[in-house]
């Protein structure tokens, strides 16, 4: 008997906890100036597939929001982030692969140049 209504208030303890949490508009922030970032460091363009993702994950969780589903609107929001942080540093990515491939070429050029004096 006792331990049917330790088990009983164990799980009011867990649903009331489940009930009680916050919105996680800290984390909305957060994910959103994560994704505006990535579109700025050009993730659309080297990177749509992860910032499409990331900005229909922050849709999905603005949506839970408004439903009051903070528990899912947290994991998206999360999920957002994670994306948007991927597409913006495969943009860094590509934009640090450019600059290297264009002084590779200067590169070249000055060692041509060279050549050419030197004979």
């Amino acid at each position: 008997m006792l331990h049917n209504i330790s088990v009983t208030v164990a799980a009011a303890l867990l649903i009331n906890g489940c009930a009680s949490m916050p919105a996680p508009t800290e984390q909305l922030a957060v994910s959103k100036v994560a994704v505006d970032s990535a579109n700025s460091a050009g993730g659309n363009e080297v990177a749509p597939l992860q910032l499409k993702s990331a900005m229909e994950k922050m849709d999905a969780a603005e949506r839970a929001m408004a439903a009051e589903d903070y528990a899912l609107a947290k994991q998206l929001a999360e999920q957002a982030q994670v994306d948007a942080q991927l597409a913006a540093a495969m943009a860094r990515s590509a934009k640090a692969q450019k600059a290297a491939s264009a002084l590779q070429e200067d590169n070249r050029v000055l060692r041509q140049e060279i050549d050419r004096k030197t004979q």
